[in-house]
């Protein structure tokens, strides 16, 4: 399983030359003549779809079979190249659990993520004033704990915990208020917010934090409001032990990502909106592994004056549109 990819970079090597073009090839005195592959087997596959297909599959899967086999042609597809990126799939899905989504991030440095949510946010925008979304990413977990507003989602730290000092000095206030379109402030909405600890670990993939550390679920007041107390993001690498890992050192890609904070903002009679926010004193917030940062979504931090529990603090206020 672990020798997939160098797989695939051996059977792009066995390929003969003339076949490593985009499926052009050499005809009589030098002209260009189209490799040649039977013409009408992609529309064969096409139509052996039934009459009675889901309506949106039967609207996109021509779209796809074509885009498929005209990838295959044009680069000359081999078997080989064919069962490598098979076998990487499969072993994306068999490193998957309800703590790590793998295929989920091969999607997202391949960008299909981050397009799909442009995509799909721009279909739904009924506002230009709605808070720009940003992809959910692998590593959400679902029901995180309800905090008081004001409350901390960094747990039990302590001069013991290795990254203690990063942690005072990163410590942060975060504050604002969760609107409607039309600028109304939004009561008991909720505001789910999650993000690493200063090794750039997510609680489930170090075994050394508690359950469900630096994530929680809050609710807004009459006015809105939220507030908490977490820490100012740090960058850190995508895991890399894995198939998407691999693939991202065959080519000859930085696995870095920037220091930012995840939310999901939802309130009865609005979408729920998915996004992050960007530290912008990050070197990678230009430079994304995984192309998720909108430039509405880079934050500023600013120093926290009087607060024993926090150097830093950030207001920032969510729209939502309405469904």
């Amino acid at each position: 399983m672990g020798q997939m990819i160098p797989d695939l970079a051996a059977a792009s090597r066995a390929v003969p030359a003339k076949f490593k073009s985009n499926g052009i090839s050499n005809g009589i005195n030098g002209a260009s003549k189209k490799c040649q592959y039977d013409p009408t087997f992609t529309q064969k596959v096409i139509a052996a779809t039934g009459p009675n297909a889901h309506p949106r599959l039967a609207q996109i899967f021509p779209s796809l079979v074509r885009h498929l086999h005209d990838f295959a042609r044009e680069v000359n597809l081999t078997v080989a190249e064919w069962s490598a990126a098979v076998d990487l799939l499969n072993d994306c899905g068999r490193m998957s659990d309800d703590r790590r989504n793998e295929t989920q991030l091969l999607c997202d440095i391949l960008g299909l993520e981050s397009l799909v949510d442009e995509i799909t946010s721009k279909q739904l925008a009924t506002s230009t004033t709605q808070t720009p979304s940003a992809i959910l990413g692998p590593f959400y977990r679902s029901d995180a704990p309800f905090l008081p507003n004001g409350s901390s989602i960094v747990q039990d730290l302590s001069p013991a915990v290795p990254w203690y000092e990063q942690a005072q000095a990163d410590s942060a206030f975060l504050s604002g208020r969760v609107l409607s379109t039309d600028g109304k402030p939004i009561e008991n909405a909720v505001v789910d917010v999650w993000h690493t600890a200063p090794n750039g670990l997510y609680e489930q993939q170090d075994s050394d934090q508690p359950e469900m550390n630096f994530r929680g679920r809050f609710r807004t007041d009459q006015q809105g409001r939220y507030a908490l107390y977490a820490l100012r993001p740090v960058p850190y690498p995508i895991p890399d032990d894995g198939p998407a890992g691999r693939l991202l050192k065959m080519l000859d890609r930085h696995p870095n990502r920037p220091g930012h904070i995840h939310f999901i903002v939802s309130a009865d009679d609005h979408r729920p909106l998915t996004t992050q926010l960007y530290d912008s004193r990050d070197q990678w917030v230009d430079n994304d592994a995984v192309f998720a940062v909108k430039d509405e979504l880079v934050v500023k931090f600013e120093p926290r004056e009087g607060d024993p529990e926090a150097r830093w603090e950030l207001s920032y206020d969510f729209v939502l549109g309405r469904c």
